[in-house]
């Protein structure tokens, strides 16, 4: 499961049998999760997050869009 950033406590990833879907990030906390589609931003799936966590997590992927997008892209192909 490729790693595409760290920020703080998140780790936002991808699992390598995703590249089948449309573009997406997961993003871990401990025990929580969350699956963001990336285009456009919006959630997909949670488990654990808060909802003003998962607004801040939103604001990280938002910040780091390109970033999230080119990682996929450089994986996925």
């Amino acid at each position: 499961m490729p790693t595409a950033l760290i920020v703080g406590p998140y780790r936002f990833f991808f699992w390598s049998y995703d590249c089948i879907e449309p573009r997406h990030i997961h993003v871990q906390r401990d025990r929580s999760r969350a699956k963001f589609w990336l285009d456009p931003v919006s959630l997909a799936d949670s488990g654990g997050f808060r909802a003003n966590e998962l607004r801040r997590v939103e604001r990280i992927i938002l910040e780091n869009l390109d970033l999230l997008r080119s990682k996929w892209d450089e994986y996925c192909g």
